[in-house]
């Protein structure tokens, strides 16, 4: 695999992130440096701690705040008005209210690190939260996962040694102005390097969690990893095994919303760690695809992931992106009489198998039910917007009946992914004639729900009694509607409803189930033209 960013296995450094030689006071926030002054006032150490100090040094905001202090959690917690003990690690959240508003409810969520399933409402809850920890010294960890015991240690020495990288383990006391550096961090930061302290694979030993942490920290950062600390992973791979799902999927979250995921995933992969916990995915390393194709199915979809994140969107929007084809490898086969008796690959259904393979590793990964939805229809539905001459209105609007108004847009946006993934622009005309053929069909009925007549306009005014009849009326009008929407009037629907109402049931039946029978094969039909121009 190459080492470069078209290769996915190197971050890009960010030259936004410059070293600052001193922390300036007025970036730390007035409840933390409280929290400090409060320790110090009853006779104890205080130092912010941990990623806080990094992102200080590299003039970035952080998201959260850490103290650690020689106070064991019975001494923090009657200093202080409002805190929250819940763990078995020792840390104190010391709860602040901003504009008289209690934020106490939500901070269950933030100290346990094991529990964290919104995390738009606890990144907003940090900002009221200072964590407080003893200082602890390092234990044995039997399960590569928690210590087997917590241990409170009384110098600050002693804590820095068991975090995880020498950018994490800077301590900087605020009263005194003073950085303990006893790993080179803050040199490490300067050279954009990422260092286990001391012996990484002890560290990784202790929380093979920390891995995935080090790939996280890269593309946030756009730090490079240490040759010591990638050894150490590749060799400790299987370790991860041991973390519970929820903390794999927490990382790979955050490597996916990162500025560089696509590097993310392809260290993963190169680190042996991505076959532990999405294997599918390098299936598609090696697997050709020929055509328009520049790339294999597994460099193609971190292309589309990378386009995704380099325009922002949301983790829907990526996670689609860099499943939509991974089908493909389980779909492949070889025509001989494609490309004029030249043979091609051909990749038939694979988005069928794809929606499938996608929903199997999201409910793996336990993610919510929501963003699982969203994704699988999205990778199932991807291959529509593929050719204008060959898309109708109608087929336009059977797919936003699909993916609903709220997300047609989002399905083109996988369009575009998919598009720059083969390293093609997508078409100015193109992409205009798709938003046209949207902005028009958004204002026609695509449900039975958006007829101009209802199941309650049937039984109230047009006597219409409530049964089986209603629903095969509704579809038959519907059908009539898709393929005509100048039909979706009043007058003309009160009239089509009288007619339909003189048939038996048997063929009132038959007419609803032929016209949705009508509409699944059109659909087909439509798509296998799609697939027949395209080979795939």
């Amino acid at each position: 695999m190459p080492i470069s960013r078209q290769g996915f296995d190197s971050p890009t450094p960010h030259n936004s992130f410059l070293m600052k030689q001193t922390i300036e006071p007025n970036k730390i926030p007035f409840y933390v440096t409280h929290v400090t002054q409060t320790l110090e006032t009853a006779g104890f150490e205080a130092f912010i701690v941990g990623g806080c100090v990094r992102d200080l040094l590299l003039g970035r905001t952080p998201k959260d705040w850490d103290v650690t202090t020689n106070a064991i959690p019975e001494q923090i917690i009657p200093l202080f008005e409002k805190t929250v003990y819940e763990n078995k690690f020792g840390t104190v959240g010391v709860v602040f209210e901003q504009n008289g508003q209690d934020v106490t409810h939500v901070t269950s969520k933030i100290v346990s690190r094991e529990t964290n399933n919104d995390v738009t409402h606890v990144t907003e809850a940090l900002k009221y939260i200072v964590e407080v920890t003893p200082y602890r010294e390092e234990s044995n960890c039997s399960d590569s996962r928690h210590p087997d015991e917590v241990k409170f240690s009384k110098t600050i020495e002693e804590d820095l040694k068991r975090r995880d990288f020498t950018c994490n383990a800077m301590a900087y006391s605020i009263s005194r102005e003073t950085l303990i550096d006893l790993y080179k961090g803050q040199e490490d930061i300067k050279d954009m390097s990422l260092k286990a302290v001391g012996d990484p694979v002890e560290r990784f030993s202790e929380d093979a969690l920390r891995m995935l942490r080090a790939v996280r920290f890269a593309v946030n950062l756009g730090f490079t990893i240490a040759s010591e600390t990638t050894d150490a992973i590749i060799k400790n791979s299987e370790l991860i095994k041991k973390i519970s799902t929820e903390r794999i999927r927490d990382e790979f979250e955050k490597i996916i919303l990162s500025p560089e995921p696509a590097v993310g995933v392809g260290m993963l992969q190169k680190f042996g760690l991505l076959k532990h916990f999405i294997p599918e995915l390098e299936e598609g390393i090696g697997c050709e695809q020929l055509g328009e194709h520049i790339f294999d199915v597994y460099e193609h979809l971190l292309h589309a992931l990378q386009q995704a994140a380099d325009k922002k969107w949301s983790l829907e929007i990526r996670l689609a992106a860099l499943f939509h084809d991974i089908g493909k490898p389980r779909t492949r086969r070889y025509d001989a009489t494609k490309a004029g008796g030249k043979g091609k690959y051909t990749f038939y259904g694979h988005e069928v198998v794809g929606a499938r393979m996608t929903a199997k590793i999201m409910e793996r990964m336990r993610f919510p039910k929501k963003v699982t939805d969203l994704v699988v229809t999205l990778v199932r539905q991807h291959m529509f917007f593929s050719d204008t001459e060959m898309i109708t209105l109608s087929a336009v609007r059977r797919v936003v009946a699909k993916v609903g108004k709220d997300n047609i847009w989002t399905l083109m946006n996988i369009r575009e992914c998919d598009r720059v993934g083969m390293k093609k622009k997508e078409a100015p005309y193109r992409l205009r004639k798709y938003h046209a053929m949207i902005e028009e069909v958004l204002r026609d009925p695509i449900s039975v729900g958006q007829l101009a007549i209802d199941g309650n306009t049937l039984m109230n005014e047009l006597g219409m009694k409530p049964g089986p009849r209603m629903g095969w009326m509704l579809h038959a009008l519907l059908e009539e509607v898709l393929d005509d929407p100048a039909k979706n009037s009043r007058e003309y629907l009160d009239k089509r409803v009288g007619k339909l109402e003189q048939l038996s049931d048997k063929e009132l039946k038959a007419l609803g189930e032929e016209a949705k029978r009508q509409k699944e094969l059109l659909d087909e039909q439509e798509v296998a033209l799609l697939h027949k121009k395209h080979g795939v």
